[in-house]
């Protein structure tokens, strides 16, 4: 794939103009020149937004798995594929070859098929950062199942939420899982999941702490011993273009978690070429991005893109802080890691510690940063630029969404200025317009807008699973023709993008996007609560965390409300998990609220910030005086948790 690396501005605004007059063209020939096809395609692009209807090099087949793997085996055989870096240092990391993932994708296959999977069902995958989930995904990809992987730090009632709305036929998970001191006990939390759950037919479970753990019989089956006994021989499934390959929750602002299906074609082609251009990948490169595959990210930028273009892909089953905060510096200089990816969230904690845990390591391997899940601060960029890139390595902060399959918004080393703050241009393909709120588009620089995509990109998930009239409602509605991202965001005197956040009720917190609807939902099953509204507030580390505003039924004096406090995050880790633990709880009589109901975040969003002075206009609420007394009780509260 040499030939499709840009070099410079000067060619990246080459290659991006022909990518828009002619898209069709563009995407053909990346598709010709860089992968292995069964048979090519019909038409390379169909779609109609209004419906929305989406669909990429029909008519051609293929497998994702032979992209990944097989065809590297001559050339690449071995060379490492993964690299697994285990939670505790003393542990040997494992360096899995081309021809050795070739060996377990088709033994992990051949078990799902002996246990009844096949082309079309569910595998949901609920599995720590061990080798067994990349190559339980790839398994799935290689028979033609439709993988999705659920974080392994979600509570069991978000965990079969998902499994329910999938349906899916089988859980592959682990005995457990270690997390810097912690083990964690992930087949309770199936175990619990499947009490609601009844499509799950089998569980494989992984070894991983050797606990003593109870196992359903007819349903739990050790996962070792059937591998074992597994041939080594397993002849890809031919999937055409617009096949599902997985399918990966993300919160909505409303109601249940949005199942995006993406497909196999477009998806692989699109995640491809951005990994090799974002990140400047060549063939000797050890590249690593610190995300879990449980995110969007994990699929994309660990899993296909790399293994697509044959490269040597980092997996960490740890945290940043275990042993101490030098462990992610201890890999890259063990590793000698080319290409280091990771969130903000990570970078802000980091550089909040003493910079002996960065100076003592080498990282003179590194030749790209990146930052991913949200928009970096100017802070935080300095600190990574200047201890950990040395000045001379570029960031590239980039901006995408589970949606969206693959980045969409990045420099590109060597060849775009960065500028903190800013992802910059975007990638080639993608064309964005910036929106007013009545719907015409904003021309021009130095602007806001809605961020909004307004021709199709390869990698773009095709539906909400089970619910395509709400994946129109919630993408294509609120702009005629186009994508809308639930983004904001400004470009610059030179055309550079930064984001600016999202304009609905989902907030980003530690790169997690967290809906609040089904937070409000949980916390309001407890007893004592009566309504309750959050909103985000800055954090140093997190970038944002969660206020949440609580009205009790009952007022009393005499309640204690540090237990109240702590039995409501109970009830948000129990129901969602510990990622959307409130930080601030405020007792209060009421919320502000216009005369239909609605309540004005807008205001508590305000106050969560301290931004006292400007509220806008509350003439028009059913009940203004309810915001001084907000205000006070915020002033003199013990907020907490």
């Amino acid at each position: 794939m040499s030939n499709y690396h840009i070099k410079n501005l000067e060619e990246y605004y080459q290659v991006y103009r022909k990518s828009v007059r002619n898209p069709e063209l563009f995407w053909e020939e990346v598709a010709e020149e860089h992968f292995v096809w069964k048979k090519t395609w019909d038409k390379v692009l169909n779609y109609d937004f209004s419906k929305p209807e989406v669909k990429w090099f029909e008519g051609a087949e293929l497998n994702i798995t032979e992209n990944c793997i097989d065809r590297h085996l001559a050339t690449r055989g071995d060379k490492t594929a993964i690299l697994f870096e285990p939670n505790n240092p003393d542990e040997e990391a494992e360096k899995i070859s081309y021809t050795e993932l070739h060996k377990r994708v088709n033994q992990f296959a051949n078990v799902l098929k002996d246990n009844g999977i096949k082309k079309g069902d569910r595998v949901c995958i609920y599995l720590p950062m061990i080798p067994e989930l990349a190559i339980s995904l790839l398994a799935c990809a290689r028979i033609g199942a439709i993988h999705s992987v659920v974080f392994a730090g979600f509570s069991s009632s978000a965990l079969g939420t998902r499994i329910n709305d999938c349906e899916a036929k089988m859980v592959i998970t682990s005995d457990g899982s270690f997390r810097g001191v912690k083990t964690i006990d992930l087949k309770g939390i199936v175990d619990e999941a499947l009490e609601d759950c009844t499509t799950v037919e089998t569980v494989l479970v992984a070894k991983r702490i050797h606990s003593d753990i109870p196992m359903k019989e007819g349903r739990d089956q050790w996962l070792q011993p059937l591998l074992d006994k597994a041939s080594e021989e397993c002849e890809a499934e031919v999937m055409k273009a617009e096949d599902p390959l997985f399918i990966l929750y993300t919160s909505g602002s409303t109601g249940s978690p949005k199942g995006m299906l993406h497909t196999t074609a477009g998806y692989m082609v699109y995640t491809a070429y951005t990994f090799k251009n974002v990140f400047n990948y060549r063939e000797n490169d050890v590249y690593w991005c610190t995300a879990d595959i449980g995110w969007i990210t994990g699929h994309s930028y660990i899993v296909y893109g790399p293994l697509a273009n044959g490269a040597t892909t980092v997996m960490f089953e740890g945290v940043p802080s275990y042993p101490d905060f030098g462990r992610f510096w201890q890999i890259v200089e063990k590793h000698k890691v080319s290409q280091f990816y990771t969130a903000p969230t990570a970078i802000r904690a980091l550089a909040k510690e003493n910079l002996e845990y960065v100076d003592k390591y080498d990282l003179s391997s590194i030749k790209v940063l990146g930052t991913v899940g949200e928009p970096i601060n100017e802070e935080a960029w300095h600190w990574y630029n200047d201890n950990v890139g040395k000045k001379k390595n570029p960031i590239v902060d980039t901006w995408w969404q589970t949606e969206t399959g693959g980045m969409m918004i990045s420099p590109i080393p060597y060849a775009t200025p960065t500028k903190p703050t800013y992802a910059t241009l975007p990638l080639p393909g993608v064309q964005l317009a910036l929106m007013d709120e009545q719907g015409n588009e904003i021309h021009g620089n130095q602007v806001d807008g809605r961020l909004c995509v307004k021709f199709p990109w390869p990698s773009m998930a095709r539906t909400i699973w089970g619910n395509h009239q709400r994946y129109k409602d919630t993408y294509f509605s609120a702009f005629s023709d186009k994508y809308f991202t639930g983004d904001g965001a400004l470009r610059d005197e030179v055309g550079y993008y930064r984001i600016t956040g999202r304009v609905d009720d989902v907030i980003i917190v530690s790169g997690h996007n967290l809906g609040t609807a089904p937070i409000e939902d949980a916390i309001n099953e407890h007893p004592a609560v009566a309504e309750s509204a959050i909103v985000g507030f800055p954090h140093d580390i997190k970038g944002n965390a969660l206020y949440g505003y609580v009205i009790l039924k009952e007022t009393g004096e005499g309640r204690d409300h540090n237990n109240l406090r702590k039995e409501i995050n109970q009830i948000i880790t129990e129901h969602i998990g510990p990622i959307a633990k409130l930080d601030k709880i405020q007792f209060t009589e009421g919320l502000p609220k216009t005369r239909s109901g609605k309540i004005m975040r807008r205001i508590l969003r305000k106050i969560a910030h301290n931004e006292l002075d400007n509220l806008g206009d509350v003439s028009t609420l059913l009940n203004p005086e309810v915001v001084q007394s907000i205000i006070d009780k915020r002033l003199s509260s013990e907020l907490v948790s």
